[in-house]
């Protein structure tokens, strides 16, 4: 007969070299769950079984369902911004090195998971408000620092004195906006990701083009 102190092991929080391993298997499993089926279909007592871990194990990370949706979708987020740290920027020009720059940002941005996830908190926006808006939140506050890292080692004019210049910040908002929003919204509203990624590079070489115009001229406020 195993012990209570045994028991409490099995379903608790896992020897620390495990815990990672643990919260990967659980994120995986959530989203993979919410993609299939929705949201409000899917319940934690699944998402355990399908992650190999118990529902005291998942409660003792999120305390709710909708915290482990943001959890999910935060990694997604995490995961591209990982992905975006380590590019290659190729241009011989600061105008090459910005569609560089964008291009790799929007094609990151199209993976079938990541606009999935955001499909499914924009339809539950109405019922769950409070995570909808704390996932775009975290999207601007998150999602355009890797954006400010490149252009501050990309573009060679002085512009800004490195990536925590508020100017920095600024200009990485109005970039990462500038070329990632038009397809962000008509990929939540399109089924066909494939078709719409062959619009990507004239979208970022037009956009990109005026960003630096408006750089050079002052004409992205103080």
């Amino acid at each position: 007969m195993k012990s209570a102190a045994t028991f409490e092991r099995r379903i608790g929080r896992p020897p620390t070299e495990l815990a990672g391993e643990v919260e990967t298997r659980i994120l995986d499993a959530a989203a993979q769950a919410f993609l299939e089926r929705g949201f409000s279909a899917v319940s934690i007592g699944e998402i355990a079984e399908a992650a190999r871990a118990g529902k005291p194990t998942i409660y003792a990370r999120y305390s709710s369902k909708e915290a482990l949706f943001e959890a999910a979708f935060l990694r997604r987020l995490a995961e591209r911004n990982a992905r975006l740290e380590t590019l290659h920027v190729e241009g011989e020009t600061v105008e090459q090195r910005l569609v560089s720059i964008g291009v790799a940002l929007v094609e990151e941005s199209l993976s079938e998971d990541f606009i999935g996830l955001m499909r499914l908190a924009i339809a539950d926006a109405k019922r769950l408000p409070l995570m909808g808006a704390n996932l775009v939140r975290q999207c601007r506050e998150r999602g355009v620092r890797p954006v400010v890292r490149l252009l501050v080692e990309s573009v060679d004019e002085c512009f800004w004195s490195d990536a925590d210049d508020p100017k920095a910040l600024q200009a990485g908002r109005l970039f990462a906006e500038a070329v990632l929003l038009p397809f962000i919204l008509r990929a939540l509203a399109e089924g066909d990701l494939q078709e719409l990624r062959k619009e990507i590079a004239p979208h970022v070489k037009e956009r990109a083009r005026f960003f630096l115009a408006g750089l050079r001229n002052g004409g992205l406020g103080d």
